[in-house]
């Protein structure tokens, strides 16, 4: 079903997307139209006739805006991603609510007419980047000698990011918006209603800063640097400021046409009102700096966008993630272990709740992702109308895959784990005999997830690899499942049948609770405390193979791997 035909169940959703949706689309309604308009937006849209309200209400033709920013001094990391990804759930749910009759656009914002501050560590050619500092990184000379400038570097790196991912989104720069005079006009109030800036921000500075502070950061004209110069005289009537450059000397320049830049809570102000911005997220820490952003755009005649203030990510230790630090998970490393999906899955799940963004929690999210994905389509069998608040619709924009993967990422990895695999051929050796016909190319999702287990695998979890003898009731109770499942049918691979003998073993020896058990099945045969649903994994894995590997783990012997034969 298309975006166009769920306005009628998308008024009733539950999930986030759809929570903030509704949001803004009174928003929408309340700061563009009269009273009379409203009513009659509102009967058309109660009624599934959201284009013929936007063809009667001109106001409603011109786009709802989202924005996200990004800090062009670094390259694109996990937070980009979820900056972008976070708006697109709502813009999805927004088109959805409104039957797709009401155009929208997702700004990526890139601040690279900031001064450049701090020299990243990572970054080559230090002392060429050392000449440069303050200047607008569109000014900084590229270290790798690939673009005409830093800031354009990582715009490429930030577009090519976004592209890869499937985003759709308007690029705009800051270099390019001042210079253009696409801000001039929002400059130009800035200026006149000095003052009135001067009155929301310096009480939110210290005394020291409020004695220099302009909303103003001029660009010398003699070195190029940003400059954190005060305000010396101040012309509206012809566009002017007055400030000392770095040699002392008085200079007046224009507020237009790319001379100065604002400072950043001005600049976020400046922006929503010149690019008529209605949506925008941001982080917890960054609430106060919205409150006094609002304050500025109303100064500036315009209205602050609709909010929405996420959680930050913490790393292993509970600690604030910081791109100083390097603490936490970077983009590359869970596109080394998860799927895109499953990342995006990640940013979806309960968003004003701070959550531990580290290795462990890939496993996890992807097998979370998978059930979500199974649970969508299986509905979507029953019926024609989409499950939309499903996680999968939200991740997918609308429209999940038709299927997923037949093995769940916990079980590979055990799969890995037990046959200590080191290439995807040996794991689809098992798969294909488990799954017949099932290959790479009917299954292109678990050949993906096969690739990230056995990264996984590697990094974390063979290092780690503690394996334990048995204890005389551990021993007992596997001798006595060896028993059983050598009484299954041939080389069964019926997981229940499996998973019942487990069961009859572990109550038979006693162990209450019987989880104590199953983590001791995972601890002596695989070397760690948990592990996947033990009849799945050895009907995968084969059932004499499964014997064998008992056998092999009650001798002391699994220091080598289990042949496929």
């Amino acid at each position: 079903m298309s975006l166009q035909n769920l306005s009628h169940i998308a008024r009733d959703a539950r999930s986030w997307p759809f929570e903030q949706a509704r949001l803004l689309l009174e928003r929408i309604l309340r700061l563009r139209l009269d009273d009379a308009e409203r009513d009659l937006a509102a009967t058309l849209l109660a009624q599934d006739r959201a284009a013929e309200a936007v063809a009667a209400l001109p106001a409603l033709q011109r786009p709802v805006v989202f924005q996200c920013g990004y800090g062009a001094s670094g390259l694109p990391h996990m937070g980009t991603f979820g900056e972008a990804a976070r708006p697109t759930m709502v813009r999805t749910a927004f088109r959805a609510l409104t039957g797709d009759a009401i155009p929208t656009r997702l700004i990526v914002f890139s601040d690279d007419m900031d001064g450049f501050r701090k020299i990243p560590e990572n970054l080559p050619n230090r002392a060429m980047l050392e000449e440069d500092r303050d200047k607008p990184v569109t000014s900084v000379r590229d270290p790798f000698g690939e673009h005409e400038s830093f800031g354009a570097h990582n715009n490429a790196r930030l577009r090519a990011f976004l592209d890869g991912f499937g985003f759709d989104y308007d690029f705009m720069s800051s270099t390019e918006t001042y210079r253009s005079g696409q801000f001039d006009e929002v400059l130009l109030k800035v200026l006149h209603r000095f003052d009135a800036i001067q009155a929301v921000m310096l009480p939110t500075l210290g005394e020291e800063r409020r004695a220099t502070y302009s909303p103003f950061l001029p660009i010398s004209p003699t070195t190029g640097r940003v400059l954190q110069a005060p305000t010396l005289e101040r012309y509206p009537d012809r566009g002017t400021i007055v400030f000392a450059d770095e040699d002392g000397q008085h200079v007046e320049v224009p507020v237009t046409g790319g001379q100065v830049k604002l400072q950043w809570r001005p600049d976020w102000a400046a922006r929503w009102v010149a690019l008529g911005v209605d949506y925008e997220m941001s982080g917890k820490d960054l609430v106060d700096s919205v409150r006094v952003s609002n304050k500025l755009a109303r100064v500036l005649g315009g209205e602050p966008p609709e909010a929405f203030h996420y959680e930050l990510f913490m790393d292993e230790n509970n600690q604030k993630i910081s791109k100083s630090k390097g603490n936490g998970l970077t983009m590359e490393e869970w596109l080394r272990y998860g799927a895109p999906e499953s990342l995006a899955y990640y940013m979806y799940q309960s968003p004003k709740s701070a959550k531990r963004l580290y290795f462990d929690v890939i496993p996890k999210a992807t097998d979370e992702y998978l059930q979500q994905l199974d649970a969508f389509n299986r509905a979507r069998a029953d019926s024609p109308v989409p499950a939309i608040d499903n996680p999968a619709w939200h991740v997918h924009q609308g429209t999940p895959p038709t299927s997923g993967s037949p093995v769940s990422f916990s079980l590979l990895l055990n799969l890995v784990s037990a046959a200590d695999a080191s290439t995807k051929d040996i794991l689809w050796g098992f798969i294909a005999r488990y799954i017949p016909g099932a290959d790479a190319a009917s299954q292109p999702l678990l050949d993906r997830l096969a690739d990230f287990a056995i990264n996984y695998y590697e990094d974390f979890v063979k290092p780690n690899k503690r394996f334990r003898a048995p204890d005389d009731r551990e021993r007992a109770a596997m001798e006595d499942l060896i028993q059983r499942l050598r009484g299954l049918p041939g080389d069964c691979q019926n997981a229940e049948l499996i998973q019942e003998a487990v069961y009859e073993a572990g109550k038979v020896a006693g162990f209450e609770p019987l989880r104590h058990w199953f983590t001791a099945l995972y601890e002596v045969l695989l070397g760690q405390s948990q592990g996947p649903r033990f009849g799945s994994f050895a009907a995968i894995f084969g059932l004499e193979r499964t014997i064998s590997l008992i056998e092999r783990a009650l001798a002391g012997e699994l220091d080598a791997p289990v042949s496929q034969a």
